[in-house]
């Protein structure tokens, strides 16, 4: 689980304006940070297949967030790309 301390620097790092906490920017980045999280868990505990199942819905729903910013914000979207180190 990510604590609040994580998730306000995964959003700090995308934000768009000073409120912003919903934006597909940082979404994404608060996706990436618990996606790290649970791929670190499954490296201790390989058959916790719950775990393995939710970082699939996980990565699945970043990806089509980064689909939806590459199609509507061509520019925030390599923004965000680059700042969270992301292949694409």
């Amino acid at each position: 689980m990510i604590t609040k301390e994580n998730k306000d620097k995964a959003i700090a790092l995308t934000q768009v304006s000073k409120n912003d906490v919903g934006s597909p920017q940082a979404q994404v980045s608060i996706l990436s940070a618990r996606i790290k999280e649970v791929t670190e868990h499954l490296k201790v505990n390989k058959h916790d297949f719950m775990a393995r199942r939710g970082l699939i819905q996980m990565v699945g729903k970043r990806k089509r967030l980064l689909k939806y910013l590459e199609r509507t914000d061509f520019e925030g979207y390599k923004a965000v790309v680059q700042k969270l180190g992301l292949r694409k």
